[in-house]
């Protein structure tokens, strides 16, 4: 059982996200939150797998509390709900070690997938975010972070930079044990190692890093049986 936290300052979107989770069967809401400090309270004592966090919140808010738990609570998963348009939050929101970024307005089965995802193990970025991102990427200084990229490639393996440009390409650990022929686990374990070696706080960092590093893979995509 997934072992979720809401937490929204508005009662009715909280309301509305604890009633499309408590539809999967595998996901427990255990609490909610009405501010960022009382999320980060909450998720420590109850011990969540997952928490979700609005950015905008009084006392504290949802980029604030992401931090407070990455370095209080590492072991739960946050994911950020926030509304179009704030492809800064998305970025920093990323690069501070969250395992995703949700728009509000996404459907109710993407609500699930990314819950789903965060618990795993796994980062989930909105594919209505996705562009933003990369937009906002572009306009920055690339010549400076491709270069620190390629430095850090030097740290990896031949295998672990096949498997790391695969993940470059938004494929998850099942995808890419299919396109290099090994199991599921064994690329969970790459990517642990992968993430390690690179001070990466989730596999969207590593993705990130592989583009800016020009990083491309030779594997080609085989249709399945």
């Amino acid at each position: 059982m997934i072992r979720v936290l809401v937490t929204d300052d508005e009662p009715l979107i909280r309301a509305g996200i604890r009633m499309i989770l408590s539809s999967c069967d595998e996901i427990d809401v255990v609490a909610e939150a009405a501010d960022g400090r009382e999320a980060v309270d909450l998720a420590r004592e109850l011990r969540v797998d997952v928490a979700l966090l609005d950015i905008q919140m009084p006392v504290m808010d949802g980029l604030t509390a992401l931090a407070e738990l990455r370095r209080t609570a590492p072991e739960v998963r946050v994911l950020i709900l926030t509304t179009f348009g704030e492809q800064r939050n998305v970025l920093r929101a990323l690069t501070e070690g969250g395992a995703g970024f949700l728009l509000k307005d996404s459907a109710p089965p993407e609500l699930i997938s990314a819950v789903r995802a965060a618990a795993a193990g796994e980062a989930y970025l909105s594919p209505a975010t996705t562009r933003q991102v990369v937009d906002l990427l572009a306009s920055g200084d690339t010549a400076r972070r491709a270069e620190r990229a390629r430095g850090l490639l030097g740290r990896l393996s031949d295998r672990e930079r096949e498997v790391l440009a695969l993940l470059g390409e938004g494929l998850s650990n099942a995808d890419v044990g299919r396109r290099i022929h090994m199991s599921e686990g064994t690329i969970k374990s790459y990517v642990s190692r992968i993430l390690a070696k690179l001070d990466c706080e989730n596999r969207v960092q590593a993705a990130l890093l592989a583009r800016d590093a020009g990083l491309r893979s030779d594997t080609p995509d085989r249709p399945g049986p």
